[in-house]
């Protein structure tokens, strides 16, 4: 049952600015929830997959998306977080690139969109909730107690990323991958529907130059509990 007055720490940003690391570490140390808000679609389309409904069927979406039975777990140091849905772990399934593709398909969908905002809202539990996104704070949780918007400069996000597909065995281009980090920044920072920028009221982190417990431990002064 959703907890209206549960407290929130939304934890927004660009993506390579660190959110899901930093997010599993407030929820475990806190013992709050955790919200994973971009994993929400690739798991509709999940979802929905399996119990027959058509990626074009926007009523039957919108059903999926409104009744979701998914968890999130903070995962061990350096794993994702772990994604249940109806108690299987898909971690790794929802991140292959068919389902990616459906997700493109059922995301741009407005009924869909508005079913999951819902959904998004009923995570907020007590004794509280750590909600990872890009607009957690300005358009699902506007009257959370404390708002973090977490960034890092693109060339700094660029080089992580690059490290972390290195270590994983695969080839890649720093430039090329700088240039997609630029666009992607741009298409979020101009999109006409919750456009990616911090709220009012949110406290910017510049994680560029920082370490995991640097940054780990600004967001815990933040939410006042340093």
């Amino acid at each position: 049952m959703t907890d209206s007055k549960a407290p929130v720490i939304t934890v927004d940003g660009p993506g390579g600015a660190g959110k899901g690391t930093i997010t599993q570490m407030l929820a475990r140390t806190l013992g709050w929830h955790l919200l994973d808000s971009g994993a929400l679609y690739r798991l509709t389309a999940l979802a929905a997959t399996r119990q027959g409904v058509s990626l074009d069927d926007d009523h039957g979406l919108v059903t999926v998306a409104a009744f979701l039975d998914v968890a999130f777990e903070p995962g061990e140091e350096g794993e994702p977080v772990r994604v249940l849905l109806e108690g299987e772990d898909v971690t790794g399934e929802i991140r292959t690139e068919t389902c990616g593709n459906n997700a493109s398909l059922v995301a741009v969908k407005q009924p869909v969109r508005d079913a999951l905002l819902q959904r998004q809202r009923d995570f907020c539990k007590a004794p509280g909730l750590v909600a990872d996104g890009r607009d957690m704070g300005t358009v699902v949780f506007p009257e959370a107690p404390c708002k973090i918007f977490l960034t890092a400069s693109a060339e700094e996000r660029a080089r992580r990323r690059f490290d972390q597909l290195k270590g994983s065995g695969v080839d890649v281009n720093m430039q090329d991958l700088l240039d997609e980090i630029r666009a992607r920044d741009e298409r979020d920072m101009n999109r006409s529907a919750a456009p990616l920028k911090p709220a009012d009221d949110a406290q910017v982190i510049d994680s560029t130059g920082l370490s995991i417990q640097e940054v780990f431990d600004r967001c815990m002064a933040a939410a006042g509990q340093a």
